[in-house]
């Protein structure tokens, strides 16, 4: 689905707090790692969104996306460049919208154990934390699990579109609040990992969040000759078929 055959700038480019739509389901992370991150919320994000984000100028470094503070997140996508040390391993994670440095601490043999089931050009979800130092960004990893159904990478940028679009719609009716969007009651919480089958997020729920472009690409998405795909559809595919110029999907 990545590398060369496919463009996630072509449709993807969201990223917020969940609404309530999704079935939530138990944390498939160690319980353990709930103490680094009790009471955040975990946001689904595509790499472009984390390259195009704001650094704040206050004291503490925060990230901001569609108004949002964003600090602990959720990213799928190919493993490259992995190189292992004594007490950490780092990789490059490639989302087909760009490239982000991760880190993964070492410091128990439950954390040693998953890396090592952690491959070289292997797909994968990742929870971690953005970090901002000098106008770079990196993730230091928390969670990591190989990808076994390639529906859940279409389902996650499902779901960081319908985020962004609730986020920004969200900005848009609030236009004398503060730059911080506030964080709805049923945002995800990084105690539990909010998922289920892609079609979760089609029909109304999405539709209502998206319009123009957005949808006509999400249809298209959700086509059975797109979904049967496991390579994804290119970005010069929805350019023919949907009459769309590439700047409008890119």
């Amino acid at each position: 689905m990545y590398g060369g055959d496919f463009d996630g700038n072509a449709a993807f480019s969201g990223g917020g707090f969940m609404p309530s739509q999704a079935t939530q389901s138990t944390d498939p992370f160690p319980s353990a790692l709930s103490k680094h991150r009790d009471t955040q919320t975990l946001i689904p994000l595509t790499v472009r969104q984390i390259n195009k984000a704001l650094l704040s100028n206050d004291d503490k470094v925060n990230i901001l996306i569609d108004g949002v503070d964003v600090n602990n997140v959720k990213l799928v996508g190919m493993v490259m460049n992995k190189a292992e040390r004594v007490t950490d391993v780092s990789f490059v994670l490639d989302d087909g919208t760009g490239r982000i440095d991760c880190n993964r601490w070492v410091h128990e043999a439950v954390d040693t154990k998953e890396m090592e089931a952690i491959l070289e050009r292997m797909y994968v979800r990742v929870h971690g934390q953005l970090k901002g130092f000098q106008g770079k960004k990196q993730l230091v990893v928390f969670g990591i699990k190989p990808v076994t159904d390639f529906d859940e990478i279409t389902h996650h940028f499902v779901e960081c579109i319908y985020v962004h679009s609730y986020n920004t719609k969200l900005m848009k009716q609030q236009p004398g609040s503060s730059n911080q969007t506030h964080m709805p009651s049923a945002a995800v919480t990084t105690q539990t990992y909010q998922t289920g089958p892609s079609n979760q997020f089609t029909g109304q729920h999405v539709a209502d969040g998206l319009q123009g472009v957005e949808k006509m690409v999400l249809d298209y998405l959700h086509l059975p000759g797109s979904l049967a795909r496991e390579s994804g559809v290119h970005q010069e595919e929805l350019v023919k078929q949907l009459g769309i110029p590439l700047n409008k999907i890119t």
